[in-house]
């Protein structure tokens, strides 16, 4: 693929291929590899293509990568690009560039682009008649469309565009509009106005860019005349300008809606992605700092439940499942909150109507998720009450997660701080220091009794069977009784090791040989059964 092997190239640093490259190039490639360099990359791309490409490149470009691309030219190179740009265009630039660096441009341009700049820099911002293009085909009433096709040939040259061509009196007053398609397949002696279309629509220089893109999506039209107030014809708005207009409005209006600024977004973004490391940490490690000490914090409260993880040891295992599932939906719910916003799906005005429902999305997803994870831990561990504990715990887990989702985010923004970067830190955080809380609470509710008998419990004896007999070894005094013979031939030995340590025999009487936790108060009930080693 040629944008892979142009990548390729850029990073061995062998230009002469990519020369060679570049110069097979479609306008459409280029600008879909603009959007994967780096800035200074993107010069180095500009610099190597034909002429007229790079000029056709420029004008499509956003205008933040305009003006890193005129930085590294010479002041020449920034003329002589500026001044090859259609009008509107050009205007386009001039507002988004310091005012002294603007007119030191204009000043240097040729004559006749001063004058058209002028025109439109005259109008007020954000209107038709400052998106407008000056450069249009108009014909006169009267001609033929034989002579009108020989005029639009010979004006072709430089139009912004030639598929329409409007038609005005003596005076400059529009009187209707004629597509090129129509020209071409009427009689040649046709007079162009008993064919064209009445100008029945048309937008003033001061009608808002905003109403003139909706107006001209809607009638699906390729341009608009924008006429003055005596409805001399002065320009057209073009359908690529409208689109332009109307995707930069819609995330600006969206986004104004909810509380968030498109200027400072766009700003914030630039930095994460184009800044320097310094800029970059600058704006991460402050939430990432908030990260280390929820996760400090939540070690400290894991700490506070030691006792519990000595006695029942099989509540550890349940741990990872209930943070990576709240961690999981709390990531959902926050792209989802935040997708909604840039897309207009979240009214922010309306924000508890929205946080309502994610609410009841996450408690559906913690009730199945809990459900299925608590039978799941019965199943496996064959306790019901532990079972109980997973399930309520996850289930309240990942509804908490799903509410920090939309609610985190809601106050960065409130706030004017960076939910980008913010709001998945501080949900991680809050949500596994109270996801271990909830979760040792309910342990602490089902399974008091086996936490209380495991406490009242302590290891004196064990029963093992070795060299073909059943021993009940005493731990205190080192000795392992006779309780049953397990070989008829075996020879009872004075001594045998056990897990590195020598326990004395002494012959006694027989007993069951399942080994258990013997109770040091007789009345309560043994219930850990613990695990059978056989020695040889």
């Amino acid at each position: 693929m040629l944008i892979e092997k142009i990548l390729s190239c850029l990073k061995e640093k062998d230009m002469e291929t990519l020369k060679i490259l570049l110069l097979s190039a479609e306008e459409a490639e280029i600008l879909s590899l603009f959007h994967e360099l780096s800035a200074n990359e993107q010069v180095i791309v500009f610099r190597l293509l034909a002429k007229d490409l790079a000029l056709s490149v420029f004008e499509e470009l956003d205008t933040d990568d305009q003006q890193n691309l005129l930085r590294s030219f010479t002041d020449a190179q920034v003329i002589e690009m500026v001044n090859e740009l259609a009008p509107d265009d050009r205007v386009r630039l001039l507002d988004e560039l310091p005012a002294s660096v603007a007119r030191k441009i204009l000043a240097a341009l040729s004559p006749e682009e001063r004058e058209m700049t002028n025109l439109l820099m005259g109008y007020g911002v954000q209107t038709a008649g400052r998106i407008m293009t000056p450069e249009y085909i108009r014909l006169p009433k009267g001609l033929t469309a034989a002579e009108a096709l020989a005029k639009v040939k010979a004006d072709a040259a430089g139009k912004e565009t030639i598929y329409n061509v409007f038609i005005t009196d003596d005076k400059k007053k529009l009187e209707g509009a004629i597509s090129l398609r129509d020209l071409l397949v009427v009689e040649p002696d046709d007079k162009i106005e008993n064919i064209m279309k009445k100008a029945n629509v048309t937008v003033t220089t001061d009608t808002d860019q905003e109403e003139v893109a909706r107006l001209l999506k809607n009638l699906d039209w390729l341009a608009i005349p924008v006429v003055d107030s005596e409805n001399r014809l002065v320009g057209i708005v073009t359908i690529d300008d409208a689109l332009d207009i109307l995707e930069d409005e819609a995330t600006e209006d969206i986004l104004t809606s909810g509380g968030i600024f498109a200027s400072k977004e766009a700003n914030r973004s630039e930095i994460l992605i184009r800044g320097n490391l310094w800029s970059i940490w600058k704006v991460r490690l402050p939430f990432l700092c908030i990260t280390i000490l929820g996760g400090m914090l939540a070690a400290i409260v894991l700490g506070g439940f030691e006792e519990i993880l000595e006695s029942v040891v099989v509540v550890a295992f349940f741990i990872p499942l209930i943070m990576d599932m709240g961690g999981s939906v709390g990531t959902q719910s926050s792209t989802s909150f935040a997708r909604g916003v840039v897309l207009g799906h979240i009214n922010l005005n309306q924000f508890f109507k929205h946080l309502a429902k994610e609410v009841g999305i996450g408690l559906s997803i913690g009730v199945v998720a809990g459900f299925a994870s608590g039978a799941i831990a019965t199943i496996w561990q064959g306790d019901i009450m532990l079972g109980f504990a997973v399930g309520v715990a996850l289930a309240l887990t990942v509804t908490l997660a799903a509410t920090l989702g939309y609610l985190v985010p809601f106050l960065l923004m409130k706030l004017n701080a960076d939910q980008a970067a913010g709001a998945a830190p501080i949900i991680t955080s809050v949500k596994d220091i109270s996801g271990i809380l909830i979760y040792f609470a309910f342990v602490s509710i089902f399974l008091a009794g086996l936490i209380s008998a495991a406490g009242d419990y302590e290891i004196t004896s064990v029963n093992v069977t070795a060299r073909g007999f059943h021993f009940e070894l005493c731990l205190e005094e080192q000795t392992a009784t006779v309780v049953g013979r397990e070989d008829a031939d075996a020879v009872l030995p004075e001594e045998i090791t056990i897990m590195g340590e020598v326990f004395t025999v002494v012959s006694g009487g027989f007993s069951d040989s399942g080994l258990r936790l013997y109770p040091t108060q007789q009345n309560s009930r043994a219930v850990v059964d613990m695990v059978v080693y056989n020695y040889v």
